[in-house]
């Protein structure tokens, strides 16, 4: 990872910049946005639809070719439903588009490019409407779903359980297992006494760890100067001077 050249005081504006842009165009698309969320890029996440409800300390990475997208899509206007927990992490691609009820349980990581949806939004033949039978899907806590996993319609995923990369989940998926493939099946069952460290116990208490990174950042950029920022932008290759 580069050095971030930028002086404290300029990182402070950025940070309040971003969080103003949250505040301004992403917490009127939610029913509800928690607090201490971290959204970087936001300008690269998209959130539209009804009913959408995200939990405190809620992560989401967006990159300009890999979004994050959260949407509802219901059967009628005011229908559908998105409803995130706490400390719930989204990296860059990943995207969760309901048409009835998708439900994400505290501290679960979506690695990049993971897909979940309640819907095939089309029938096989009449390619014109949704299969009027909902099929909500229910993901469980702590649960991780690996690098360009899909989660399709009617499936409920127990807590702390695995989903390996590119595995494709087409029916439920017990509490505590690992599966992977296409279509996903079991191939390791976890140990639960063996407990886990969680995205909830990093986000205990978020208010101590925002003040324990702000000291951070003020102490690693203290020596930074604005020209040579300026510098590094204007000359790329400079980063690597010493």
């Amino acid at each position: 990872m580069r050095q971030d050249l930028r002086p404290w005081w300029l990182k402070k504006l950025y940070l309040r910049y971003r969080n103003w842009y949250v505040d301004y165009f992403l917490r009127p698309e939610c029913e509800a946005l928690g607090p201490y969320h971290t959204i970087m890029k936001p300008w690269y996440v998209r959130i539209s639809g009804d009913n959408i409800r995200i939990g405190r300390s809620f992560t989401a990475i967006g990159e300009p070719m890999h979004q994050v997208e959260i949407g509802v899509w219901g059967r009628a206007p005011g229908e559908g439903r998105v409803e995130i927990g706490d400390c719930v992490l989204m990296s860059p691609g990943s995207r969760i588009s309901a048409s009835d009820e998708i439900t994400v349980g505290d501290g679960t990581m979506f690695a990049n490019g993971v897909y979940v949806t309640d819907s095939d939004w089309h029938q096989i033949y009449d390619r014109m409407e949704r299969d009027p039978l909902p099929t909500p899907v229910h993901i469980g806590r702590n649960v991780w779903l690996g690098d360009h996993a899909t989660v399709l319609k009617g499936v409920t995923i127990g807590e702390n359980s695995v989903v390996a990369a590119r595995a494709v989940v087409t029916r439920d998926v017990p509490a505590n297992v690992v599966v992977a493939g296409n279509p996903a099946k079991v191939v390791k069952e976890l140990d639960p006494e063996r407990g886990f460290t969680t995205r909830m116990d990093y986000f205990a208490n978020p208010a101590e760890l925002e003040r324990f990174f702000e000291g951070v950042n003020a102490q690693v950029l203290a020596g930074n100067s604005l020209w040579r920022w300026m510098w590094s932008v204007v000359y790329p290759a400079s980063k690597r001077l010493r």
